[in-house]
């Protein structure tokens, strides 16, 4: 895709007047009249009353989805992650109101059969009329009975019934219209991993107010690779609103017997592996009637995964796909003209509105194509409609294609790639979704992000990122407690922690240590938030939650993009390192360095706190004049909110335990009675695919992509259903995620393995549930070993699951999945070590003959790879989505079943904290 740096669409295709427009339509019109002689005064008439029909349409609809209530009150993302007695449930949905939320929990996993919408009815089956679907199918897909659209109309089948399957594309727009915008920004990008096509635009039968979805693609990113491939900067990493790539649009005229869904799934497709990207009429319950989804445009892309031999395009490119037809929707048809480099129509018959509607496409710099069924249709009409427009539209021949029954569907396809491969070839318009929507407000379309909240928070997004130049000067000046003097006080802390345990050390000793936090701290204390932190603390603290919300995405974006990090080291060194260890990279001195984050904001707001607090303990400061008591307040209203809070700095290796605590003593507040936890945690080395498990698992926001992402550990929350909290024994799950503190490399004679063997025991110690995750080697990591042995002593044991995941594709040939008896068979030479530290004198045993190994608290899971094919092109595997659903399930059914340690409240797991 382009450089997102300069829009050329207002230079390839200037707007016509709209007096040169009315112009061209009578021009049409009267040319119209000499052809067929018609008159279409009756039509108006009719026309008037189509937004009656519709508007109770779209009513009726909702209130068979059950959707009704969220239409003032719109539906949120944490309404759909909260855990309830379906979440262990692999169920068909029953009734129509089933399918929104069977569609939100499918999505969540990443299945691709979320979109089908089967339903196990009670109804019996002799209940039903037989032959319903396929008279639909006829009446809807194949009518020719008049000249005019009216036919198209007005020829609606009934309205869905309980015992009658909802189309997809009627689902997805309900579910839209009822959601917030956040949860549209989920589903979109849930839908974009599951390589489905994701709305544009989003219609409103009932207002004719149609919606352009460019807050809901905001936080899509995608991946490609460039020919030919150059090493280790062959792949490119941007968001899908920026990047600049060329647009091809399919519409509908009237009826086709071609399906432009099918052709664009074809067209999309490489090899003989045919991607359902665009839902089409031969897919199950693909022929059911669209009651409220005609005006939806959908985007796909095509991204090169930089390989000659399986690319189809050697560069991105959009496919717009517009659902109804163009003279029903010419808002939308519009739209697509003025944003694309090519538009492909496919017809069967031609109608006097649409003629007159290309006719006022004179001008345009938009090429047009046409597939035409001519035997389906009028062939001399088609004739003489086409000899005036080519013309006008400048076509020639071979802008017209012909698909029949007879037509040899593959080389159809090649063709219509070569017509896509040429116009891309030559100089055309490349658009990013952004210079989309700025086209869509010219037309008048509504665009979500517009909003006032929305571009408020934008605003104080860009005050703050504007002075970013680069994010290691930034943090040095502006977030000023971290670094050297975070560091040197959380050593002091280690220190003064170790001389407590040490049996009796002097006194001196210990009070020389605090002397010297007193002194950092006080330092530290004497320093006012920088402006970028004020501002940040003025972001959150907005008294509109939806503004708050918005300013926290927008800051992730923009920090993103503002300070991009350099590697440490050149790509030869990445390359020679990965040769030495075999693939096996040690990241606990990473080579990329950790990008500006919102967490250095939040980490900054907890170290103000934390020097603040320890001068009220040490009476240095009266409790009175305290400044910042009122942070953690803040902070917890966004871990309410689903964003990850930091619970082990990954920079310094150290808890900030007052600020920790302070959060905890907040959240036991605010949440009251319902205070019960169950603890959750996931270990494991970088690069196991950890934070997919949670973020596909729980619908959690944990950052993925191997050494790029921060290197602490975090915490997010899960609300329980009340219906289901006594029953599963909790109120909320809280999920640690042990992120990049881990390192795969043997380091046991290293102060770094002492630091991380003590967070993993920290973690662990926590934890009601622990997650061991694996890749290639069969050996569990030194540190996350260590931690076992250390539990084994206190008799503190968590419930334990060992994941295997392959990291390859599914379709791809590989080794077995790792089996219990191998995990548990005698240790290689790093966990070896580790065992014989712990038992110093005792000889080695294998991990079978340790204590904590007990068949009936553990157990070993092989989860295939996320995706089938080669990325970024791969659609996710089912395998994969099932396999995490089923560990899922077991982990649920061992916190109901009481299997995990014993389910503690807010106070008891803040004590823990304190002695661990």
């Amino acid at each position: 895709m382009a450089s997102p740096g300069h829009s050329d669409l207002g230079e390839v295709a200037p707007e016509i007047k709209a007096s040169e427009r009315r112009t061209a339509v009578a021009i049409a019109d009267l040319e119209w009249r000499e052809m067929e002689g018609d008159d279409d005064g009756p039509n108006e008439a009719q026309d008037s009353d189509f937004p009656t029909v519709e508007r109770s349409r779209l009513q009726e609809m909702l209130s068979l989805l059950g959707l009704e209530m969220y239409q003032a009150q719109k539906l949120s993302l944490q309404d759909s992650l909260q855990i309830s007695s379906d979440s262990m449930k692999n169920w068909a949905p029953q009734a129509p109101k089933d399918l929104p939320w069977n569609f939100l929990r499918k999505l969540q996993a990443l299945n691709a059969e979320a979109r089908n919408t089967t339903m196990v009815l009670d109804v019996p089956p002799d209940t039903r009329p037989a032959e319903k679907e396929s008279q639909v199918e006829e009446e809807i897909i194949y009518w020719d009975t008049a000249d005019d659209i009216s036919a198209d109309i007005y020829s609606f089948s009934e309205l869905p019934t309980p015992d009658t399957p909802v189309n997809p594309l009627d689902l997805l727009c309900a579910l839209l219209l009822s959601s917030d915008s956040f949860l549209q920004q989920e589903i979109v990008l849930k839908m974009s991993l599951c390589q489905f096509a994701l709305p544009l635009v989003l219609p409103d039968p009932e207002n004719h107010y149609h919606t352009f979805l460019l807050w809901a693609m905001r936080g899509t990113v995608r991946t490609w690779g460039s020919q030919p491939p150059r090493a280790v900067g062959s792949f490119r990493e941007d968001s899908v609103v920026l990047s600049r790539a060329p647009a091809f649009a399919f519409v509908r005229m009237e009826v086709s017997s071609n399906s432009k869904s099918q052709l664009l799934n074809a067209v999309l497709s490489p090899g003989h592996r045919q991607r359902d990207c665009f839902w089409h009429r031969d897919l199950n319950l693909g022929t059911n009637p669209r009651e409220i989804a005609d005006g939806l445009v959908e985007i796909s892309w095509f991204l090169p995964s930089g390989r000659e031999d399986l690319d189809i395009f050697p560069e991105p490119v959009a496919f717009l796909n517009l659902r109804g037809d163009i003279g029903s929707h010419w808002l939308q048809f519009k739209l697509l003209t003025e944003i694309s480099s090519a538009v492909f129509i496919l017809t069967d018959n031609i109608n006097k509105k649409e003629y007159k509607l290309l006719y006022s496409m004179k001008g345009s710099a938009t090429k047009y194509y046409f597939i035409l069924s001519p035997y389906r249709g009028k062939r001399n009409t088609n004739l003489r409609f086409l000899n005036r427009l080519i013309p006008v539209l400048k076509m020639d021949p071979s802008h017209v294609l012909v698909k029949v029954s007879s037509t040899d569907s593959a080389g159809f396809v090649r063709r219509v790639r070569a017509i896509v491969a040429h116009v891309t070839r030559a100089p055309c318009r490349r658009v990013s979704v952004e210079d989309m929507a700025h086209a869509a407000r010219k037309l008048g379309l509504k665009v979500d992000e517009d909003c006032d909240e929305c571009q408020r928070a934008k605003d104080r997004m860009e005050q703050i990122t504007r002075k970013i130049k680069d994010s290691d000067a930034y943090r040095r000046a502006e977030l000023r407690l971290q670094g050297d003097p975070w560091r040197k006080a959380a050593q002091v802390e280690r220190e003064l922690c170790q001389a407590q345990w040490a049996g009796d050390p002097p006194e001196r000793c210990r009070a020389e240590l605090r002397h010297r936090l007193l002194e950092l701290r006080t330092q530290q204390n004497g320093h006012d938030p920088a402006w970028g932190l004020q501002e940040f603390i003025s972001g959150i603290s907005s008294p509109s939650l939806g503004e708050k919300q918005y300013f926290l995405r927008w800051m992730e974006w923009g920090l993103a993009r503002a300070a991009q990090p350099r590697p440490r080291a050149s790509p030869e060194t990445m390359l020679t390192l990965r040769a030495k260890h075999r693939g096996a990279v040690d990241f606990s001195e990473p080579l990329w360095p950790e990008p500006l984050g919102v967490e250095h904001f939040l980490r900054e707001m907890g170290q103000f706190y934390e020097a603040e607090s320890c001068l009220v303990e040490a009476g240095k400061l009266p409790a009175g004049q305290r400044r910042f008591a009122h942070f953690p307040g803040l902070a917890l209203e966004l871990l309410l909110k689903g964003l990850p809070l930091e619970l082990i700095d990954g920079n310094t290796l150290s808890t900030p335990l007052r600020w920790v605590t302070g959060l905890l003593k907040e959240l036991h507040v605010r949440l009251e009675r319902r205070s019960r936890l169950v603890v959750l945690s996931v270990l494991g080395v970088p690069g196991t695919g950890k934070s997919t498990l949670l973020n596909t698992m729980f619908g959690l926001r944990f950052a993925t992509g191997r050494g790029r992402g921060p290197r602490g550990a975090f915490m997010q929350l899960l609300t329980v259903a009340e219906s289901f909290s006594q029953d599963l024994g909790c109120d909320h799950i809280l999920v640690i995620h042990s992120g990049g503190l881990i390192g795969g490399v043997l380091t046991e004679a290293g102060e770094r393995f002492e630091q991380e063997a003590s967070l993993a025991t920290l973690i662990m110690g926590l934890s009601n549930v622990t997650v061991v995750s694996l890749a290639e080697t069969r050996d569990i990591p030194p540190a996350i070993l260590h931690a076992f042995l250390r539990l084994e002593k206190t008799g503190h044991m968590p419930n334990y699951q060992f994941v295997y995941q392959s990291l390859q594709d599914a379709s791809a040939p590989g080794s077995k999945p790792r089996e219990r008896k191998q995990l548990l068979d005698e240790p290689r030479d790093a966990s070896r070590a580790t065992v014989q530290m712990e038992h110093q004198g005792g000889g080695i045993r294998t991990l079978a003959g340790l204590a904590f190994c007990d068949p009936e608290r553990q157990h070993v899971w092989h989860i295939p790879g996320l995706w089938h094919g080669v990325p970024p092109m791969a659609a996710v595997s089912l395998g994969y989505s099932e396999a995490i659903f089923e560990l899922k399930r077991c982990l649920l059914e061992n916190i109901r079943n009481g299997l995990s340690n014993q389910n503690k409240n807010i106070q008891q797991l803040i004590e823990l904290v304190r002695r661990l």
